[in-house]
């Protein structure tokens, strides 16, 4: 490499590193002003998780809000009529019948999922389409885990599991989104890597309290990917969390290709719950073929 080339790629450099700076810096001032940008599809989708906050709301009523989102209401009959959740006897075969057999909770925590979808759908993560579509995958496997945990091991609700889960990572989507806005950052998709690495958790923990999620959820997303000791028992929602992620690959599954998934505590917690994993995988499966 002549000296031309090299104070090219110096530059390259110092406007790559300058770009991750100034992004993360945007955004942790973004989540400080309450100020958060999502894509009109996620606004909607979102604004339905808000509107059912009540959980005394009847059923009709659900129905209702509900149904000015055909999406969502679509996405519901066919969860409620999937190997996830159909009980004996005959199908939902109207909305009304899907809520009452999945509940409120899992009717909020479905219209999140499919925020999610539309986000990683997005025009604006096109550049960054293997990676959001690793973290989809990944995030919806963790989600079958925590709740299968969550379903077998405690007496925690599985489908507040389920939302932990599927949120834990939501830091990283709202960074590859984010990320588009940086010309630097569209040219090296890889670079993002290296910076979703060092900020999704604590990104993830302001942006999912700036949106109002529980307390309890965002608590359980805390240091999610950082090692700690194996509890004997599972006892808290963030014990699912982070056996969950792990159960669902490795920690960065998404990120890291190169680990070996039956290395050290991940081989460890493979063998103790591997009476959950084929049941995990189904799940997933199912999640991906209903969401997607």
């Amino acid at each position: 490499m002549n000296a031309s080339q090299e104070s090219d790629a110096d530059k390259r450099g110092q406007a790559l590193s300058a770009q991750r700076f100034q992004m993360v810096k945007d955004i942790a001032n973004e989540l400080a002003s309450g100020d958060v940008v999502f894509p009109t599809s996620f606004d909607a989708a979102f604004r339905l998780r808000q509107a059912l906050q009540d959980p005394e709301l009847p059923i009709a009523r659900i129905s209702s809000i509900v149904s000015l989102e055909p999406l969502v209401a679509t996405k519901l009959l066919q969860l409620a009529n999937s190997a996830l959740y159909q009980a004996r006897g005959a199908p939902a075969v109207d909305l009304k019948a899907a809520i009452t057999r999945l509940g409120i909770k899992l009717v909020r925590t479905t219209a999140l999922a499919i925020a999610m979808r539309q986000l990683m759908r997005s025009k604006d993560l096109a550049i960054f389409s293997d990676l959001a579509t690793a973290l989809w995958k990944h995030s919806l496997k963790t989600a079958a885990a925590t709740r299968a945990l969550a379903s077998v091991h405690t007496r925690i609700n599985q489908d507040e599991a389920l939302l932990a889960g599927l949120v834990h990572d939501l830091g990283a989507f709202y960074m590859l989104y984010r990320a588009a806005q940086y010309p630097e950052l569209c040219v090296r998709p890889d670079s993002m890597r290296f910076l979703i690495m060092q900020w999704h958790e604590s990104i993830g923990v302001s942006l999912l309290g700036a949106l109002g999620m529980p307390e309890e959820i965002v608590n359980a997303t805390i240091d999610h990917d950082q090692p700690r000791p194996a509890p004997e028992t599972i006892q808290t929602l963030a014990d699912i969390v982070y056996i969950g992620n792990i159960l669902a690959g490795t920690h960065f599954e998404w990120l890291h290709q190169e680990v070996n998934p039956n290395a050290g505590e991940i081989e460890l917690y493979r063998k103790r719950f591997a009476d959950l994993l084929p049941e995990i995988e189904s799940d997933a499966q199912e999640m991906q073929t209903v969401f997607s």
